[in-house]
């Protein structure tokens, strides 16, 4: 699994993290990888936002609308319906882990029109200080079928771009709620 950091922070803490919450089965013909993103925000903020299985356009900028079926528990379905301009209009998808304690969201695209088959994702978040302040330590990491008439790396690189919007729009959201509460600097 390939692992891409941006920031700064322990690179160590961040791979261990990653052997503990991020085990993917990877087929011979899936590509997998992992993304860090450094969140000026403390996490139940952040959580706040990830958990939402029922409302992820809150900080996915893809998405357009969703609709979810049923309680926000394990095996719950959302619809997801993609913004123009990707190679995709629906998705479905099915919560597999909620973890409200360790902050880890797994789900798993299950149908729709596009071509993440077999797509599964895990994003954790975890506490860390940045510039004195509580932050979070979000990684997000993920397993999927190449498409025929695709390299690993083009497939990869496809749904890095895709993951690395998606957090950098969580950051900008988080962050932007975080400095609207004012939280204060901690003593180290």
């Amino acid at each position: 699994m390939n692992v891409n950091s941006n920031g700064f922070g322990s690179a160590a803490a961040a791979a261990d993290y990653i052997r503990r919450h991020h085990l993917h089965e990877i087929g011979e013909n899936q590509c997998s990888s992992a993304l860090v993103k450094h969140i000026k925000a403390p996490v139940p903020l952040v959580w706040s936002l990830v958990r939402r299985f029922d409302q992820p356009q809150k900080y996915k900028p893809f998405v357009s609308r969703c609709v979810a079926q049923g309680n926000l528990e394990i095996g719950s379905l959302r619809e997801v319906d993609v913004k123009s301009g990707l190679p995709a209009t629906t998705s479905t998808e099915r919560l597999e882990l909620l973890d409200d304690n360790e902050h880890i969201l797994s789900i798993r695209i299950i149908g729709g029109d596009h071509r993440l088959k077999n797509y599964s994702s895990i994003i954790s978040l975890h506490p860390e200080i940045i510039d004195g302040r509580l932050g979070t330590l979000v990684i997000e990491s993920f397993v999927v079928d190449v498409p025929e008439g695709n390299t690993r790396d083009e497939t990869c690189y496809f749904v890095e771009a895709l993951i690395k919007c998606n957090l950098k729009s969580l950051a900008d959201v988080s962050e932007g709620l975080a400095v609207q509460d004012r939280t204060e600097p901690i003593d180290l």
